[in-house]
């Protein structure tokens, strides 16, 4: 029903798109000078017929389900049950109503699961007729206004406006929302793990936190020496400079030849080929880290006499780096070709050869694009989890040989939150805190970063 309901308002408002046009065009031909474009009036009529019907159809399907549910459970309220029962008998009528419970069915739980079919029955009539009859009313009101040859342009562009308020809005919100999660959690597991434990500990092993009751799961002492998160931040800006070391170096100098020296030919099919690397699915590069690079290195280091391991750093950041590449590359390239051509040509007129106009005059005039490419890489390389996971081992060793295999932030996010859960456990907090850790390592390199860029930039304009 909702698909059916949101469709119809989509083909409505593309319709009167096209009527609103035509009824522009009406006025005009009746020697009445219209207020604005008649795309304009299109836009008017079209904005009318879907902006209160999609209002309306979004706030109905996300409260209806908890209205649905809280009249369902009414029922089920006073027997004093927990809040995790009720979501329990919640689920069980839901699978009923749809003929998909196979347990015991008790007179209770098939009332509630009749009560919910019917509820959910009179919901959806009734928000399609809403919805129909809004439709009509707005329709009829926008019409109504365009016959009178209102202005429509002004409308348009307020209602454009806020629609673009809201979307950078609802950006702001979710990274807040985003920021409070991950801190609420943190702030619980401080309260038992203490912060300076966390940050310099040097063993790092969630594992070990194991409890059998509550009273434990308070204890401190339970976890000494568990969760100490420098190995972890070790791996994961060991394995990032790996990775750096090889997309740096191959990227950039790609992406000057691809704007400097490639004839136009060449820089058509070899640019999308590079950016084609950035479109692969991380799990492929873990697939060719784990089976292919990773038991090559480890066969060259067997035959040059080094223990190598299967899972190794060096696999997980040489195959990162490659990921990599089309960040620095492409962006390199695009940021190269923004320099006027004005600074190339008088260069070239004060004698300069070309290899002094790019190393003198065209990279220092592009550096800040490149360093926004270059923390983008970084960003990227310091996120990355599956190549992780799948090359470099799980366990959190302190080392700085890249033979060995160490472990990231991310990937131990994803060994930690692995399975059934319970929030109150220090063992899933510490996921919240390496997420929150690695949030404000992000934003401290951006911030770097955009003084290096405000700085050259001011210097180069």
């Amino acid at each position: 029903m909702n698909s059916v309901i949101f469709l119809t308002i989509v083909l409505l408002a593309l319709s009167s798109y096209f009527f609103g046009r035509k009824k522009a065009f009406a006025i005009r031909s009746s020697n009445t000078r219209l207020t604005a474009l008649p795309k304009f009036y299109g836009y008017y009529l079209s904005i009318w017929c879907a902006a209160p019907a999609f209002i309306i159809f979004a706030l109905w399907s996300i409260f209806e389900p908890t209205v649905v549910k809280y009249i369902v459970l009414q029922s089920f309220s006073d027997q004093g049950l927990l809040e995790g029962e009720l979501n329990l008998i919640f689920e069980k009528t839901k699978s009923l109503s749809r003929g998909q419970f196979s347990g015991e069915i008790t007179t209770a739980l098939q009332a509630a699961a009749d009560k919910y079919a019917s509820l959910r029955s009179t919901a959806s009539a009734s928000k399609a007729v809403i919805v129909l009859c809004l439709l009509i009313a707005s329709i009829a009101y926008a019409y109504n206004r365009l016959s009178k040859n209102t202005r429509t342009r002004e409308p348009v562009e307020i209602f454009l406006q806020w629609l673009f308020f809201f979307a950078s809005l609802a950006a702001i919100l979710t990274t807040v929302g985003i920021v409070f999660s991950l801190l609420f959690q943190t702030i619980e597991f401080f309260k038992i793990i203490p912060f300076f434990d966390y940050l310099f500990g040097m063993h790092w092993y969630p594992a070990k936190a194991f409890v059998r009751d509550a009273s434990e799961a308070l204890d401190p002492s339970m976890y000494s020496d568990t969760f100490g998160a420098v190995p972890v931040f070790a791996g994961t800006f060991f394995i990032a400079f790996i990775a750096m070391c090889v997309a740096i170096p191959i990227g950039l100098l790609s992406g000057i030849y691809l704007a400097e020296y490639a004839s136009k030919k060449f820089r058509q099919f070899a640019k999308p080929i590079v950016e084609i690397l950035a479109g692969i699915p991380t799990v492929v590069y873990g697939f060719f880290a784990a089976l292919t690079v990773g038991p090559f290195l480890k066969d060259i280091g067997t035959a040059v006499g080094l223990d190598v391991s299967a899972e190794s750093a060096l696999a997980a950041g040489a195959v990162m780096g490659v990921m990599i590449i089309p960040f620095v590359s492409s962006l390199s390239d695009d940021v190269i070709n923004s320099v006027p051509q004005n600074l190339r040509d008088g260069s070239y007129a004060m004698g300069a050869t070309k290899s002094e106009t790019i190393k003198r005059v065209i990279f220092p005039a592009a550096l800040p694009g490149i360093v926004g490419a270059i923390l983008l890489a970084v960003s990227r390389a310091i996120g990355e989890t599956m190549i992780v996971v799948m090359a470099s081992g799980l366990a959190a060793n302190l080392t700085f040989n890249p033979l060995e295999s160490t472990s990231t932030i991310t990937a131990q996010i994803v060994v930690i939150l692995i399975g059934d859960q319970q929030f109150e456990d220090p063992k899933t907090q510490a996921a919240f805190a390496l997420g929150l850790t690695l949030f404000v390592v992000t934003l401290i390199l951006n911030v770097i970063a955009l003084s290096i860029v405000k700085k050259y930039r001011e210097k180069y304009d």
